[in-house]
């Protein structure tokens, strides 16, 4: 019977300690709504503009949908990254390389080209609207 207590235990541990349990961050999984955080940066961007990047975002790294406005302007893609993949060894789903080639794909620009470890997701947002406003 104590071997069972102690299995108990120790799952309601790995539990309660993984940052992922249900495939998204826990840093972010508590924010309130960030909209007020992007409408603030791009007053003027549309908020349908905001919300289908950010979709586009949540998507690339299969968070579902509704979270997409649990993320801030100034949070780093990187961070992010590393908070799903905390250890450089766990292999990850491609969320990196299915956002780039989603941005080039809708937006018309290589990602490549802005792509560090110190990219914000506003930084993104606002060298993506631009060239594509104008076509």
């Amino acid at each position: 019977m104590t071997i069972i207590y102690i299995i108990v235990f120790g799952m309601i541990i790995w539990i309660v300690s993984t940052p992922n349990i249900d495939g998204f961050p826990k840093k972010y999984r508590f924010r309130q709504c960030t909209g007020k955080y992007w409408k603030s940066e791009f007053p003027n961007n549309d908020k349908e503009d905001i919300r289908e990047f950010l979709i586009l975002f949540t998507e690339a790294f299969a968070f579902p949908k509704d979270k997409k406005l649990h993320f801030k302007p100034s949070d780093k893609i990187y961070d992010i990254y590393r908070a799903l993949y905390p250890s450089k060894w766990t292999p990850d789903s491609l969320e990196v390389e299915t956002l780039a080639n989603d941005i080039e794909n809708k937006y018309y620009i290589h990602f490549d080209e802005l792509w560090n470890e110190k990219l914000t997701l506003g930084e993104l947002f606002s060298r993506v609207k631009t060239p594509y406003e104008r076509h």
